[in-house]
């Protein structure tokens, strides 16, 4: 077994860290903020992640997993270093790789054996080769290093399920000597591993996460094509799932993609064709379908309403997805800026994700509207106008389409995640409104 260090522990680096260690290997996670290694030290996730917590303290008690904002102890006689820091986008859509530079100057000035540094953070296909010289350039003691490259493939709500079950490992290497130890530091999870230089690595990353983006923006472009035609993009989506070349996955229209790595990487696909001279128009395309259809409902419930101000919103589902409290490029953070500016009085509900919300929306008076946030969806439909979902949480489904009735003052609700049966909504005597079904 290896000797593992794990710079950042976010969604990325802990569960890859905790995950090293559930299979037998010595990890220790390094984080620069002390209360947050405390709190890690005492079971305490920084992020929402199921069975993560129960896997942090069984490995921490068995001696396997330590955490510190100690990085010189912890990279000193490392045998691998895995870099698993943001590189969070930039305006013009480039990654932010100053995270990495920070890791990879610390891993430098500090390594004093043979050590293999491995990237698992989202770069630019050409970081990592950018990334081993500059480790080079600073290299304190005469040792053998390399960088290799090693995405994760991670689902937020399933991250360490994905991690422990994954399709496959992709490692991208540029020497027997580092394919060799990342083999091994591997072999315990008995997955297959595609094996490939460092750049195909880095498109291979980029290339999936965008290539699922995209099928998520086609069937968002043909579910509004359907409402105006007259078609339903979930019997639409039925009928395209048994072909075996489309798939049945990523075919639910909505209100677009969110999360730290779709609306990320596209981006930074994008921006990285254009350096190249080349114009990559699908993902492009993919883009823009998503950035419009993030607003859609709000523009369609301003059609019917002559105004939100006054008016109690019910909004239910605050997170990007299900099973995580992330909120990065959510659709409630698009769309209760809107409501607030013309003076919505809006109640949130989500099962987990309200504290990272109140950050940027504290309770209480926001610009010209207000936010409360509260316990049960009922609460939030209680004498409502209106309600958006936003989230398909499985509180939220559980919600009866007679209960909207029941609640609101105004059984209107606008629902991003189809959630219901147009008829039985309809039958409960609520006007209903998804996206792509009439």
């Amino acid at each position: 077994m290896y000797k593992i260090s794990v710079a950042g522990t976010g969604y990325v680096g802990l569960v890859a860290g905790v995950c090293f260690a559930e299979v037998g290997h010595h990890v220790t996670c390094v984080d620069i903020d002390e209360n947050k290694v405390q709190s890690m030290k005492q079971g305490i996730s920084p992020i929402f992640e199921v069975g993560l917590e129960e896997l942090m303290r069984k490995n921490y008690e068995a001696g396997r997993l330590h955490y510190t904002t100690d990085y010189a102890s912890a990279y000193k006689e490392a045998d691998a270093i895995f870099i698993g820091v943001g590189t969070p986008e930039q305006p013009d859509g480039s990654a932010n790789l100053s995270y990495i530079a920070t890791a990879a100057r610390q891993i430098a000035e500090n390594i004093e054996k043979d050590c293999l540094v491995v990237v698992k953070s989202t770069v630019p296909v050409g970081t990592n080769d950018k990334v081993e010289q500059f480790i080079k350039d600073f290299l304190v003691h005469d040792v053998k290093v390399e960088v290799a490259s090693n995405p994760e493939f991670l689902a937020q709500g399933t991250a360490v399920y994905d991690t422990l079950h994954a399709k496959r490992i992709i490692i991208g290497t540029e020497s027997k000597w580092a394919k060799d130890i990342l083999m091994k530091i591997y072999e315990p999870f008995h997955l297959p591993i595609v094996s490939v230089t460092r750049r195909s690595a880095e498109m291979i990353k980029y290339a999936s996460n965008d290539f699922l983006a995209l099928k998520i923006s086609y069937m968002n472009d043909i579910a509004n094509l359907c409402e105006l035609v007259g078609a339903d993009i979930q019997d639409v989506a039925k009928g395209m799932s048994f072909d075996e070349r489309i798939g049945a996955k990523f075919l639910n229209a909505g209100i677009g993609y969110g999360g730290s790595c779709f609306p990320k990487d596209t981006k930074a696909l994008e921006y990285l064709a254009r350096q190249n001279g080349y114009e990559l128009r699908t993902v492009k395309a993919a883009i823009d379908v998503n950035t419009d259809q993030k607003t859609i409902l709000f523009k369609k419930a301003s059609r019917r309403l002559i105004t939100f101000h006054g008016l109690k919103v019910a909004v239910l589902g605050l997170t990007f997805k299900p099973g995580t409290d992330d909120l990065r490029e959510a659709p409630s953070l698009e769309n209760v800026p809107l409501l607030l500016e013309q003076g919505a009085e809006i109640y949130a509900y989500d099962p987990v994700g309200i504290n990272n919300f109140k950050r940027k929306y504290p309770e209480g008076r926001n610009g010209r509207g207000t936010i409360r946030y509260v316990n049960k969806p009922e609460e939030a439909l209680s004498e409502a106008n209106v309600c958006f979902i936003f989230t398909e949480w499985g509180e939220i489904k559980a919600v009866k389409p007679a209960e909207y009735k029941k609640y609101m003052r105004t059984p209107l609700v606008y629902d991003g995640r189809n959630i219901y049966e147009i008829d039985v909504m309809k039958d409960a005597g609520v006007e209903y409104c998804s996206v792509g079904r009439k």
